[in-house]
């Protein structure tokens, strides 16, 4: 799975629910995903955008090789101010996912991978993770056939992937490479962030609705 910037509780089965969990990191950048942005509630109440603050790349740019722009950190200080659940510890130097989230001084794919781990340390739900790019799987192979390629690497006997993937996968592809493909289903808790809701909500309670939905 790619790594998406402090996604929804229901992406956090897939570290739940699995042995082993690969970052999908040597694709691909899409700028129309949620691997640098989210929604966040506002001072209204409503769900705004928060975007971090990446330099302009190539368009065939792969997410290990994204790059912060320069004062991105200031950026991102004066962007979280719009949201209340993040302006109580702006200023707190002290506070742990502070001193993580206005951290801009490593890549935006390591970033971002820290970001899941802390959350995954604080729901209590096993860390066993793998990137993509450490894999050196064939540039040449796309699609489903990097798919198959990264699953062969650890000796995977299932492969286990977000509802979104239904449309993308052929079982009879992975049924040949000796793998079983399954899906979770759609998630019916709550949609949003998951470091906005770990500032505000019981871990243990998100905890318990990610795991009454591992299918």
């Amino acid at each position: 799975m790619q790594p998406y910037f402090i996604p929804y509780a229901g992406y956090f089965r897939l570290l739940a629910a699995t042995d082993v969990f690969v970052i999908y990191d040597c694709v691909q950048f899409s700028r129309r995903g949620w691997l640098h942005r989210n929604k966040m509630h506002n001072a209204a109440g409503g769900l705004e955008w928060m975007t971090l603050p990446l330099k302009k790349a190539p368009q065939d740019v792969l997410i290990k090789d994204l790059e912060f722009r320069d004062g991105a950190r200031q950026e991102f200080l004066n962007e979280a101010r719009r949201f209340p659940a993040l302006n109580k510890i702006v200023a707190d130097d002290d506070n742990e996912i502070a001193s993580l989230l206005f951290d801009m001084s490593v890549p935006p794919a390591d970033y971002i991978v820290r970001l899941l781990e802390w959350a995954a340390v604080r729901l209590d739900i096993p860390w066993t993770v793998l990137r993509s790019s450490t894999l050196d799987i064939d540039p040449a192979k796309r699609g489903e056939a990097r798919i198959l390629a990264i699953a062969a690497k650890v000796n995977a006997t299932t492969y286990l992937n977000a509802p979104g993937g239904v449309d993308l996968y052929d079982q009879d592809n992975f049924r040949k490479d000796g793998i079983e493909l399954r899906f979770l289903d759609n998630y019916t808790g709550y949609n949003h962030s998951i470091l906005e809701r770990l500032l505000t909500e019981d871990p243990a309670s998100i905890r318990a609705e990610i795991y009454s939905q591992l299918g």
